[in-house]
């Protein structure tokens, strides 16, 4: 059993299809399609079910692709450490975002990770939080920037919190409702929704908010973006649920209210998974986003980029201090 085939294997499983995974490993197709057969007569068990259309990867596949992720983050990370050695110069750091990021600009990290650290190959996924947190404990990312759901919170995870912000009501501005200040929960329960998807936590806080005040919420339409969100509540599809943040950019083509009994607040936390050793890659984006946010979050504007001749190398994976529960 070699690396490379455990790489190729756990490329296939999340490409689902050989072409694709051949080109993600830099490698031509027959060759990968090659080694996985080697690895099948090597196991003795068939690893994947191949069909015109996709790749389906087998009961026995699935258990060796989690070992494999795991066996593949400690080489890449022991690689990562020797590299270290001269300096944070190359590697690749996975991070995790929510479709909807409120105050915090993931951008403005990984652009100044990139200025301070260009031989570091960056990949960012987005996805719902809870997807998030099975991406993490499959090592398919280092670091997540999700909300904390009650699924979440007990899943093996290491939790930062970065900002919590309160959640207001968004409503049409023609609206009976539009020029009250402050609404309760229950004064929305004929009221149809637009929210975001299953999974997501803003999804979750809503649902909670609504069972607090004796009601089924009805979702009329389904968004993973704020914007769309918030043009559909404009143009009198529903009522939302929004954080402040992203209520407070449609101030003038919607009206929003505080929300009261029960009030919400969602968080905005950086997770890793427990007992993961960070690559020095990866512990320096760490490092680098919670100075950031605490910036950002504070209303100061970031602090520039030192020059990379100007800073010494993470050479330990500092712990991810856990952050406590998001209020509920």
């Amino acid at each position: 059993m070699e690396l490379r085939q455990l790489r190729y294997l756990v490329a296939l499983a999340d490409e689902q299809h050989f072409t694709r995974a051949a080109a993600r490993e830099h490698i031509a197709q027959p060759a990968l399609s090659q080694q996985i057969r080697r690895l099948e007569q090597e196991v003795g068990l068939a690893l994947v079910e191949r069909t015109t259309r996709r790749v389906t990867v087998t009961e026995a596949g699935r258990t060796l692709v989690a070992r494999a992720r795991r066996i593949l983050s400690e080489v890449d990370a022991a690689n990562a450490e020797m590299q270290a050695l001269a300096g944070v110069r190359s590697g690749h750091v996975s991070v995790g975002t929510m479709h909807t990021m409120g105050p915090v600009d993931v951008s403005l990290a990984l652009a100044m990770f990139h200025e301070r650290h260009p031989g570091v190959e960056l990949t960012v996924r987005e996805q719902s939080s809870e997807e998030l947190g099975e991406m993490l404990r499959d090592d398919v990312l280092d670091l997540a920037f999700l909300s904390v759901t009650e699924r979440i919170e007990t899943q093996g995870l290491v939790l930062r919190q970065l900002v919590s912000e309160e959640l207001v009501v968004v409503l049409p501005r023609d609206h009976p409702l539009a020029r009250r200040r402050r609404l309760r929960m229950a004064e929305l329960a004929d009221e149809q929704f637009v929210s975001y998807r299953e999974g997501a936590r803003l999804r979750e806080l809503l649902t909670y908010a609504a069972h607090q005040a004796g009601f089924e919420p009805h979702i009329k339409l389904e968004s993973n973006e704020s914007e769309r969100i918030r043009r559909l509540v404009a143009r009198g599809m529903g009522v939302a649920i929004l954080p402040q943040s992203d209520a407070d950019r449609s101030a003038d083509n919607v009206a929003v209210a505080a929300l009261i009994e029960p009030s919400l607040r969602r968080d905005i936390t950086l997770a890793c998974r427990e007992g993961r050793r960070l690559s020095p890659a990866a512990a320096e984006f760490l490092q680098l986003s919670e100075e950031v946010f605490a910036k950002t979050v504070a209303g100061d504007p970031p602090t520039a980029a030192p020059s990379r001749a100007g800073r010494r190398a993470s050479r330990a994976d500092p712990p991810l201090p856990a952050s406590p529960p998001a209020a509920r």
